[in-house]
Formats: structure tokens, C-alpha cells, sequence
């Protein structure tokens, strides 16, 4: 990528053409005008014709003054090279105007001299010198045009790679996210399998392991996506939350309250698991009659609001710095790298238990195609 900002990329001609013809326009119509206007007598046709063609030359030279800009750019200006070429560009740049115009008065005579004009090489010599200063500052507009849209070129550039980095360093965190919930997720399901199989409940064991390795199946196949629907999500979690029945039986009782119309809306793949796996561990669990798991969805002003509400102790004031997890931890950082400030995320005591809740910004999938996403119309 990094070469590609030094790539000169030729200027296209209709902008060239279109800025000197406009230039020529415009000291034409002057010219003659201004003259008429004084009492002058010209061949006025003429005069207009060869005050525009006179152009010419700086329109054929600025692609090649903004390559030499590229390739000795005046940034560079305390290296002797630089000048050297831009003063003999400038230079046969004079010289070429100060030719072409000669041509053209000595073969139309537009300004009616008798006998005629002078000699060539002192008709053009003569229009060089005059000429030197105007060429030298209209030289230099050139280069300077041509650094300013290579500069505004180079930075849209370093902007995309930028964009396009912090995109894959963005993906990157949330796939190395994804991978610190599944071992840590695993790490618990295996252990409250050892624990069935300690009790001798070994069918709650056999359910649990299929249950497993059916939700594995599906967290390995989307493995690739950050971002699923609410639907899916949701699948996802209601067979985590049977894993964990086939441990609690009774005790856990979970129902969810999701409109319909919201099923299509984006959400972070795996962000209910964590917060109803915090619910679980630090609610149900801890309660000798288990309790409910309730997980509820709804849209204002944009906006998308997840709620995993459970039955269980209230937190301490000091909760976080005392018990805060992996899970918390995981869903902030996401929520974090995907959304930026555009989101929020809460856990507060509720009367009878905790509530977990997220907002982010709504979005939703397309239902012809799953993976694409398209902005709701708020």
C-alpha cells in the first residue's frame, strides 16, 4: 500500500482542458473588449483567435509539470536537483508560449502592423522576457495545485489503510473475544458434567453432552461472524440455557419475551451467552429453590435493548471490583470495539433479582440474505 502513495497519477484531461480554455475565454474576451473600448482598430477576430490559441502550450505542459512535481516535489526544495529541473522546465516552458505566439502574429498579424511585425527570433525573444514572470508564477500554480491533490490523494489513502487496519485489528479482538468466551464457557459445562456424573444422575449427564456438542457444532460453523441476528442469537442461547436445565432440572425455569418484528435486528454473536451465564452463576446457583431466568427485547428511538433478568441475590455495592468476571469484562470490550460510545451496558439490582441489559444501535438483516445489513430507517 505504502507504494501506491508515491503512484503519480495522471491529471484527467477534461479538467486541464476545461481550466485553460477558460483562461483563454476569459484574457480574450478581455483583451478585446479592453482594446475596442480604447478606440483601437485590430483585426478583432483575429486578435481573438490568437489571444486563446496563445494557451495552448500550457495546456499540453501541465500533465508533465505535475510529473515532474511528483517526481521532484517541492517539498523537497533544498535539494539542488529540484530547482534545476523545475527552472529548465519553466524555462523551456517560456520559450515554447513565447514561440507559439510568434507563429501565430507573424502569420495573421492581428493587431494590423504595417509593415508587418518583427522578425521572428526578436518577436519571440522579445515575448519571453516579457512573458518571464507570468510563466514563472503560472508554472508555479501548477506545482502547487498538483501538490495539493497529491497530498489530499495520499492522505484519502493513509485514511482507507487506516480504516481498513483498525477493521482487521478490530476483527481480530473480537475473535480473540469469541475465543476467551468458548474455553471459559467449555470450561464450566465440562465441569457441571463432572459434577452429574458425581451425583450418578448419568442421563442429565448424556443430555448435557449432546446438548454440548450440538451448540459447539453451531458456535465452530459461525465461527466467522461478529454479528448475527436476533433470532439466531437467541437459538443460541435457549440451547445453552437446556444444557444448563439438564444440571438444574427444576430449579431453573427461563421464557423469553421478544417481538416478533425485532428477530431480524443485529446483535454481537454470542453477547446473551455471557450475561445469562453470569445470571446462572451468580443467581440461580446460589439459590437452594434455583429460580427464573427472563430474557426480553425492545426498540426506542433507534435504539435495540436486550434485558437477561434473574432470580436471585442483590449485588453488593463493590460487586465489580469484587466479582466482576470473565463474562462482564468480555461484553463491555465488545460492545466497546464494535459500537464505540454508541452503546450501554448495566447490571443493577431489580426488586426480586439482577438485570443485565444492553443497548445498541439498531440495525437490521436482511432477510434475503443473512450476512448482509442494512440500516433501518429510524
Amino acid at each position: 500500500m505504502e507504494s501506491d502513495f508515491h503512484k503519480f497519477e495522471p491529471p484527467r484531461w477534461y479538467w486541464v482542458f476545461g481550466v485553460w480554455c477558460g483562461i483563454g475565454l476569459f484574457d480574450a474576451t478581455q483583451t478585446v473588449f479592453a482594446m475596442r473600448a480604447e478606440g483601437m482598430h485590430h483585426y478583432w477576430g483575429r486578435l481573438y483567435f490568437t489571444q486563446l490559441i496563445s494557451w495552448l502550450p500550457y495546456m499540453l505542459a501541465t500533465p508533465v509539470v505535475l510529473w515532474l512535481g511528483d517526481r521532484f516535489a517541492i517539498n523537497h526544495w533544498k535539494r539542488a536537483s529540484t530547482w534545476t529541473v523545475h527552472v529548465a522546465a519553466s524555462v523551456v516552458l517560456g520559450l515554447s508560449s513565447a514561440a507559439w505566439i510568434t507563429t501565430w502574429e507573424e502569420w495573421l498579424n492581428p493587431y494590423a502592423l504595417t509593415p508587418g511585425t518583427n522578425p521572428f527570433a526578436q518577436l519571440a525573444l522579445s515575448k519571453f522576457y516579457n512573458g518571464m514572470l507570468s510563466t514563472v508564477i503560472l508554472y508555479g500554480l501548477v506545482l502547487l495545485v498538483g501538490h495539493i491533490l497529491a497530498s489530499q490523494r495520499r492522505f484519502a489513502m493513509q485514511q482507507a489503510q487506516t480504516a481498513q487496519l483498525n477493521e482487521q485489528l478490530t476483527k481480530a479482538q473480537l475473535n480473540a473475544l469469541r475465543r476467551q468466551i468458548e474455553p471459559h464457557f467449555l470450561f464450566n459445562t465440562l465441569n457441571s458434567i463432572a459434577g452429574l456424573v458425581r451425583e450418578q444422575r448419568n442421563e442429565a449427564a448424556v443430555t448435557m453432552i449432546a446438548r454440548l456438542s450440538e451448540f459447539l457444532r453451531r458456535v465452530v460453523n459461525d465461527s466467522d461472524r461478529q454479528q448475527v441476528a436476533l433470532a439466531e442469537e437467541l437459538d443460541f442461547t435457549e440451547k445453552y440455557l437446556e444444557i444448563q436445565k439438564a444440571r438444574f432440572g427444576d430449579r431453573l425455569v427461563f421464557s423469553l419475551d421478544v417481538p416478533e418484528d425485532l428477530r431480524l435486528a443485529q446483535v454481537p454473536s454470542l453477547i446473551l451467552q455471557p450475561m445469562v451465564e453470569n445470571a446462572i452463576k451468580h443467581g440461580i446457583a446460589k439459590r437452594v429453590r434455583g429460580g427464573a431466568i427472563h430474557i426480553a427485547a425492545a426498540r426506542s428511538n433507534g435504539t435495540l435493548r436486550l434485558c437477561v433478568y434473574n432470580e436471585g441475590p442483590s449485588l453488593f455495592p463493590d460487586w465489580e471490583q469484587t466479582t466482576s468476571g470473565v463474562g462482564v469484562q468480555n461484553v463491555r470490550t465488545r460492545l466497546q470495539n464494535l459500537y464505540g460510545d454508541a452503546y450501554e451496558f448495566n447490571l443493577l439490582n431489580q426488586p426480586g433479582g439482577v438485570e443485565a441489559s444492553l443497548s445498541v444501535p439498531y440495525d437490521v438483516a436482511d432477510a434475503g440474505s443473512p450476512r448482509a445489513r442494512i440500516h433501518s430507517m429510524v
